[in-house]
């Protein structure tokens, strides 16, 4: 069977912990990554009532886009809806993992997947891009083996550049060692010096994939000590940011533009703050869930329009003075992330062969209706 914590690594080649928000409580929420998957779930919020479709549904893994635990639980009062829901978690055996700001953070995550829904073009970062580190790893290899060893490597995910897959570079030379007294070479004999035939090969790895491709270089090369390392390097790094800035594919006004966002995303309602209702828009900045605090950096990138969740009374009133027009989507809008989820793992699945089904929660966790 399959453990939470191969599909959990799967995912961080993904969106890696390391590129949430500071003090974001990313990750293993409750329970076990060594669990042997039987049903997994996705869905944006953790509460009893999705808990309760996790048990009624046999699912023991829970992947979710809001953490469960924002904050530590100090007493464990049963009296407290939240903490009676971890308890129900901890006694049915449920693993919960959540996956907040890497997610939002990621490229082609939730901001690309809401940029996507309403067709915006030409997207990049809205806040200040963050490089994600890349390294170089050198390994050497007998000139017989080299092919082995490349095609592991690049099974394994390395040697990917932008849109190219299993990019390497080889160099050949001559290895020379003299094996110890208890070593079993693969080439040469014991305390007598040896040189052969090599090649080095250099691939370009994600930090978050070091583990996974030397594991399969370990497995793939016939040396009882294959001789590597990994080197940091600059130039390549891709780059990834919270929110995004595009264009619409044609002009609308505020009101047209509040319709669409509703049909889209399956609104009932929604706030806009503008100083005209029919000012035209072209230029659209969005960011998904809480994103009041960020509206200077839309107005920095030349937005007409700033769509975002949970607007404040008072940051509504900047915004109108600062010219710029906005719309508050609420926070649920997020949920776009549980098909989107279900997608990317779907096809994690096939290609790992995971033997578990995946299901969407079916349950609506927006707290608010409008009459």
């Amino acid at each position: 069977m399959t453990k939470v914590a191969a599909v959990i690594t799967r995912f961080e080649q993904f969106a890696p912990k390391f590129i949430a928000e500071k003090g974001d409580p990313v990750g293993l929420q409750l329970g076990s990554l060594e669990t042997d998957v039987k049903k997994m779930m996705v869905t944006l919020d953790v509460r009893p009532e999705i808990v309760a479709e996790a048990i009624n549904n046999d699912v023991n893994f829970i992947f979710a886009h809001h953490p469960a635990m924002f904050h530590p639980v100090k007493q464990f009062d049963l009296a407290v809806p939240q903490n009676r829901m971890y308890a129900e978690l901890i006694k049915h055996q449920i693993t919960v993992y959540g996956a907040h700001t890497n997610l939002d953070n990621a490229n082609g995550g939730m901001n690309d997947w809401l940029a996507a829904a309403l067709n915006l073009q030409q997207t990049k970062p809205l806040l200040p891009s963050k490089e994600l580190p890349l390294q170089q790893l050198a390994v050497y290899v007998p000139q017989a083996a080299a092919a082995t060893v490349r095609q592991a490597l690049a099974a394994a995910g390395a040697g990917t550049i932008g849109d190219y897959q299993g990019c390497s570079f080889s160099a050949a030379g001559t290895g020379r060692f003299v094996p110890g007294e208890k070593t079993h070479p693969t080439i040469g004999q014991p305390l007598e010096p040896t040189a052969t035939a090599e090649e080095k090969l250099e691939v370009i790895i994600k930090p978050q994939q070091a583990a996974a491709v030397i594991k399969a270089l370990r497995a793939a090369h016939p040396y009882e000590e294959p001789v590597y390392y990994l080197t940091p390097i600059h130039g390549l790094n891709a780059k990834y940011g919270m929110g995004r800035v595009g264009t619409l594919t044609k002009e609308l006004t505020v009101k047209e533009l509040a319709a669409v966002c509703k049909q889209v995303f399956g609104l009932t309602g929604v706030r806009v703050v503008a100083q005209d209702l029919q000012q035209p828009l072209k230029r659209v900045a969005l960011l998904g869930g809480s994103g009041g605090q960020f509206y200077p950096a839309a107005v920095k990138a030349g937005a007409d329009v700033y769509l975002t969740g949970d607007l404040s009374y008072h940051t509504a009133h900047d915004i109108l003075a600062s010219g710029m027009a906005a719309i508050d989507l609420g926070h649920h809008v997020e949920s776009i992330c549980k098909p989107q989820l279900a997608k990317l793992f779907t096809a994690w699945k096939q290609e790992n062969n995971w033997q578990f089904p995946i299901i969407q929660s079916q349950i609506a966790t927006d707290p608010f209706q409008f009459l």
